[in-house]
């Protein structure tokens, strides 16, 4: 269900411009160190518990480094793993092993990271209903993978770019003369199929965005007691609309959050703040240390 089939051909000419960027004209140490032709065998694992995410993308930068690797995975994507657990044995060109190294592992760091951050915002909801989203708050050129690693981690993706929904927001209301001038505009020119999400700071924004016909109303920075009124509000005259809650999300506030009755939570840190785990490479088996 993690997979990345659908991204397949982006994802492969992305990675072709990472390992450029690294490789250059060539893996110089290797080169001069290793003799070619050498061959061996290397294990990838944690070095710290978290949640596993981006193994098949590990894969592939072996893969394009070099087709002749024999890569198995053997930990599972999206499982739990802890201090010294074996993520994959690799066999092949000690030279395609040393070259691939660092892209797979950064790559493999940084998507566990946010997979783990991912599951502790989860683990703190717990049994409540409100959904777990991320944001457009991503590094440039990794959004796709991020995201990704957002949903390995058990959340779910807000829209991927500007082209995908409508988000009014202050900026956008400002611009455009007020609440209903831009839901109104928008709602002439996009299609039936496409939803409009409104941002409000004040339960008078939130009528106003229910008057325009909103979609979604997004509940900016407010207070528990202000979000809970809004709730309210917005359940008595408009049932339907999907109410969405933002700003000020932390793992110690996002259960007090979603006990307002919201039904979802988006949260710029899964993909801005997180801890990359320590995820190292080894020749040979597993000896401790790290690339640089």
């Amino acid at each position: 269900m993690h997979e990345l089939g659908t991204y397949n051909q982006a994802l492969r000419e992305q990675i072709r411009s990472w390992l450029a960027e690294d490789v250059g004209a060539g893996d110089v140490t290797t080169e001069t160190t290793i003799p070619a032709g050498h061959q061996s065998t290397a294990v990838i694992h944690v070095k710290e518990d978290g949640i596993l995410a981006g193994l098949p993308v590990a894969e592939l930068v072996f893969e394009i480094v070099d087709p002749g690797l024999k890569f198995r995975r053997v930990a599972a994507e999206g499982s739990a793993v802890t201090k010294g657990t074996i993520l994959a044995e690799i066999e092949g060109s000690t030279h395609s092993l040393l070259t691939g190294e660092r892209l797979a592992l950064n790559l493999l760091q940084r998507l566990s990271g946010i997979a783990t951050r991912t599951s502790q915002y989860k683990a703190a909801i717990g049994s409540l209903p409100a959904r777990l989203v991320d944001t457009r708050k991503t590094t440039p050129g990794h959004r796709m993978l991020e995201k990704y690693a957002v949903r390995v981690g058990g959340g779910s993706n807000h829209r991927f770019g500007l082209y995908d929904a409508v988000m009014i927001k202050d900026n956008h209301i400002k611009g455009a003369g007020g609440i209903r001038q831009a839901v109104e505009a928008s709602r002439a020119r996009i299609p039936h199929t496409m939803k409009i999400e409104v941002e409000a700071e004040s339960i008078a924004q939130v009528e106003e965005a229910l008057n325009a016909g909103a979609d979604i109303i997004m509940l900016d920075n407010m207070t528990n007691e202000k979000m809970t009124e809004a709730v309210k509000f917005i359940r008595e005259r408009a049932p339907h609309i999907i109410i969405e809650a933002s700003g000020g999300v932390n793992l110690n506030t996002v259960h007090s959050i979603a006990a307002c009755g919201v039904d979802v939570i988006s949260v710029g840190a899964l993909t801005y703040s997180f801890h990359s785990l320590d995820i190292s490479l080894d020749l040979g088996g597993k000896k401790g240390g790290d690339a640089s």
